[in-house]
């Protein structure tokens, strides 16, 4: 089934099927699994817990998540993939799972169209970060240095084909610089390696860098970050360049309609609980990062078409 005959599928949960299931079928009636594919203590994995959390009340039963990190999340995307399509498994991830992986590793186990959108629950900026101590203050110091050195300046990120590694694959051509990528399992993994000298700088989630010492040096979005004013973007800087992270919270493909609805129901009033309104504000999320499913399957559909676009037109290889 292709992602578009999903979405006919969506506008099916804004009508009656959000009525929960007959007592004849009870959904939840035992703990339902969220699978993170990213590893413990990242921003996702904090998200992805306080959801589950405000999200327990509201179904009546335990909500459990459980890491599967690896494959720049395209691990415990593939492991979800597989789960039996009844509700009891879900995925919280960004949409880069579904429309990058796909197409740059097509043995991943999955395709865009094995899962249903249940709400979005996030938008994450990128950054560029370096440790507070270093001599890089702005994308002009990190391109000449570049320059200076071909080849030699190295970054980490969380994964081949992660938007934080596109965001700096997009720069690195944009700038006409070369740098050395180093990828690792999760994202507290580059922030220990940045901090300890191990990488020259690191292409990260906004939300990681909070609380930490490092120094952003360019921030990709269309304006500051609220919660870094003193960061400029990377606009200012020269480099019209904003690629951005959303996601949420996703069913495996054919999960019963009302099963989906009951889920996007409670996913809607969990994300405006005031425990996950800190955990987003912590995380650096923006103010408005909700959508019901008929709007996140829109824009995971314009995602897709967008990232395709943008693959065409980037090099990968390491």
């Amino acid at each position: 089934m292709s992602w578009r005959r999903l979405m006919l599928l969506v506008p099916l949960l804004a009508g009656p099927a959000l009525a929960p299931p007959t007592a004849a079928q009870p959904f939840p009636d035992h703990p339902v699994q969220v699978i993170n594919p990213y590893g413990a203590g990242s921003t996702t994995d904090l998200l992805t817990r306080a959801l589950a959390t405000a999200m327990q009340p509201r179904l009546g039963q335990p909500v459990v998540v459980v890491n599967r990190d690896g494959a720049a999340g395209g691990l415990g995307t593939s492991v979800a993939a597989r789960a039996a399509a009844d509700g009891y498994t879900l995925l919280f991830a960004p949409a880069v799972v579904f429309s990058v992986l796909p197409v740059v590793r097509p043995d991943i186990g999955y395709r865009a169209e094995s899962f249903m959108p249940v709400c979005q629950a996030f938008e994450n900026t990128m950054v560029l970060a370096v440790r507070t101590d270093s001599p890089l203050h702005s994308l002009a110091d990190l391109v000449a240095a570049a320059r200076a050195r071909p080849g030699a300046l190295t970054y980490g990120h969380q994964g081949v084909a992660s938007v934080p590694h596109l965001a700096a694959v997009a720069f690195q051509q944009a700038a006409g610089v070369e740098f050395q990528d180093v990828p690792y399992r999760s994202e507290p993994n580059v922030v220990l390696e940045v901090q300890a000298g191990r990488v020259d700088f690191a292409a990260l989630v906004a939300g990681s860098i909070n609380n930490q010492p490092l120094r952003a040096l360019a921030v990709f979005s269309p304006r500051r970050h609220h919660l870094l004013p003193e960061a400029p973007t990377a606009q200012e800087q020269g480099y019209d360049l904003s690629p951005a992270s959303f996601g949420g919270l996703y069913a495996p493909a054919g999960t019963p309609a009302p099963v989906v609805a009951r889920l996007a129901e409670a996913c809607a009033a969990a994300a405006a609980d005031p425990g996950y309104a800190e955990a987003a504000r912590r995380s650096f999320q923006p103010e408005a990062y909700h959508l019901g499913p008929v709007a996140f399957a829109a824009r995971m559909q314009a995602e897709i078409a967008e990232k395709a676009r943008l693959l065409a037109g980037l090099r990968l290889e390491r």
